[in-house]
């Protein structure tokens, strides 16, 4: 067992504080905003919230727009001396992906209203959004030790569950983008493209230090068992329950899209599955039921069925997959926590891994089997 604990994993989990300051960032924004719209426009306030993002940087705006007031959300690009968790940022990519899903689909998105691709206004890129109002599933702790969601009726939680899958099925029917996802090689599928990229960064995330063996028995597992090509539809990528905000436990805004791609369907439906089953795990560990009969692999998997025609196929491999990208994920954010004194180097570095007793049961082909054997699917 990994000697992080929970509270070990919440604090590693986000970036260290803004090194941004509000009253800075009000008048950058207000001179930036000025020259968009007028000298009629104005920001009234900035404020950075406590709880910020893994990865790029969320500023509450208030600012006041052809005569009304409108609450704003900026996604800033981390300062460079932050050691931002991945090694580049495409705001505008994004912003401009978010802005093809609400043309082509009716995924509930965030009103787009800028994006200042030059880094010379705040110091870095960013896009600005309109703020919507609901509730997210928390991280920090887990949703399942105990939260609005765990706290809902039987049904309210399934009907999160089929409206949450119903995001991917409209995400996937989406006509595949040319801005916001990785280009993929000639030569390459878009599944072996992603692993690539995941093992370059893997790569970057490692160098100058030993590395985790536990990820790399991950890799060559990947490679062995790489599934046929499939047809690539546009994947969310970070498809997440903690990336959707609800109301009324139907989604209101889907956010963060920096980790979208091009791929199999698969790639989304099984980190859906995979991120519960992470929370899940951790809740047991300390002696609390959870969610167990929520956000269920069986489950998921038939909804996205019957809502789509597609039985998602390989799903060993791909929960597997979904694994080894978080444990990617955590490891280089557990490099980032010692570079800042906020954790010790382990003399084990597989001990950076959280879910590293899963993915070695999901290698051993034993995880899914000890799930069904304590009464979950």
């Amino acid at each position: 067992m990994s000697p992080l604990t929970e509270d070990d994993g919440a604090q590693v989990a986000r970036p260290s504080e803004s090194r941004r300051d509000p009253s800075w960032l009000r008048e950058r924004l207000d001179t930036w905003l000025k020259s968009h719209e007028g000298p009629g426009a104005q920001v009234t306030a900035v404020d950075i919230p406590s709880a910020n993002g893994m990865s790029s940087e969320t500023l509450l705006v208030s600012a006041r727009v052809d005569g009304a007031d409108h609450d704003l959300v900026a996604r800033v690009a981390p300062m460079p001396d932050s050691d931002p968790v991945f090694g580049s940022y495409d705001l505008d990519g994004q912003y401009r992906l978010i802005r093809h899903v609400a043309e082509h689909t009716d995924v509930p998105v965030p009103r787009l209203w800028w994006s200042e691709p030059d880094p010379a206004p705040l110091g870095a890129p960013f896009f600005v959004m309109s703020r919507v109002d609901g509730d997210v599933p928390p991280d920090v702790m887990p949703y399942t030790f105990g939260s609005w969601v765990s706290e809902g009726t039987p049904e309210q939680q399934r009907r999160l569950m089929t409206e949450s899958v119903g995001v991917l099925a409209k995400i996937h029917a989406a006509p595949l983008p040319s801005v916001g996802v990785p280009v993929v090689e000639p030569g390459e599928d878009p599944l072996r493209s992603h692993v690539r990229r995941l093992r370059e960064f893997y790569r970057w995330a490692s160098e100058g230090r030993a590395g985790a063996p536990l990820i790399e028995r991950g890799f060559a597992w990947v490679d062995e068992h790489m599934p046929e090509p499939s047809e690539p539809v546009l994947c969310w990528g970070d498809a997440r329950i903690g990336n959707i905000m609800y109301r009324d436990f139907t989604p209101v805004a889907v956010l963060d899209w920096e980790m979208a791609t091009l791929g199999p369907r698969e790639l989304d439906v099984a980190w859906m599955i995979f991120i519960h089953r992470f929370f899940q795990d951790i809740t047991e560990l300390a002696g609390m039921a959870g969610l167990p009969d929520f956000l269920t692999r069986d489950d998921v998997a038939a909804e996205y069925k019957r809502q789509t025609g597609h039985p998602p196929a390989d799903l060993d491999f791909y929960t597997l997959y979904a694994a080894l990208i978080h444990a990617v994920v955590m490891y280089r954010i557990q490099c980032r926590a010692i570079h800042f004194g906020q954790a010790d180097e382990p003399a084990d570095p597989d001990d950076m891994i959280m879910h590293r007793a899963s993915v070695e049961a999901m290698m051993a082909g034993t995880y899914w089997s000890s799930v069904a054997e304590r009464g979950e699917s």
